[in-house]
């Protein structure tokens, strides 16, 4: 590298969503917010709950706070803190790196004084019971014992690549035990009346089959069509 890099970029004007439009996402699955993209915004599933909900909160929706930190630190991650609004979500960035944590107990007590409600990362943290009894929850990799530096280069607010998507500050957050999903912040509005629409839809489907539906009537329509071909 010819030039030292600064320590930190930071983004000077951090956009965030109305607190209706946030409000507006609450209580919607992660499946729902990917149905209403059509099939859109879901990161890789190796992004799990850190306990699959058996002690953390189960879900958690929010804004988006993007924190990239490059491999093995967490600079970044800790100077975020100073631009958190209550209910933002972290989305802590390391390229996937799996060699050492992203982070620990220490931090995520920061960020959980901060009014940070959860951590979106594509690495492992450490300081499992910790973490729990913080109760800040988690979406990572996994866990690892090893700690990072916290040297930098890092960058705030900034666009960042995680989990195959790409997440900027502002854009939602919904993330359950099924997963996370990015909401882009201009199809927020969009996707939260898309969402009520699917939920009312699966409301009816599951009365249907708590009645004893077998099987939908689209496909007895296929079945009894001339689109078969049968075969002795």
């Amino acid at each position: 590298m010819y030039e030292t890099p600064p320590l930190l970029t930071i983004k000077r004007t951090l956009r965030r969503p109305t607190e209706a439009q946030i409000q507006s996402l609450k209580g919607i699955p992660s499946a729902v917010a990917t149905d209403a993209m059509d099939g859109r915004g879901a990161l890789h599933g190796s992004i799990r709950h850190l306990d699959s909900g058996q002690r953390l909160p189960k879900s958690v929706v929010g804004p988006a706070l993007t924190a990239w930190s490059g491999a093995a630190d967490l600079l970044a991650l800790h100077a975020c803190k100073k631009f958190a609004k209550p209910g933002d979500i972290v989305v802590a960035g390391v390229d996937g790196h799996q060699g050492c944590a992203v982070f620990g107990d220490s931090l995520a007590g920061m960020m959980r004084n901060a009014g940070i409600s959860g951590v979106v990362t594509d690495g492992p943290v450490r300081d499992v019971e910790g973490v729990i009894g913080i109760g800040l929850p988690v979406w990572c990799t996994g866990t690892i014992s090893s700690t990072p530096y916290e040297n930098g280069p890092g960058r705030i607010g900034l666009p960042l690549q995680i989990g195959g998507q790409q997440v900027d500050t502002g854009d939602m957050i919904v993330a359950d035990l099924d997963g996370v999903v990015v909401i882009p912040f201009d199809e927020i509005d969009a996707v939260a009346e898309r969402s009520a629409h699917i939920l009312e839809l699966e409301k009816a489907g599951e009365s249907a089959v708590a009645s004893g539906l077998v099987t939908p009537s689209a496909v007895e329509t296929i079945l009894s069509g001339d689109r078969i071909r049968w075969v002795d």
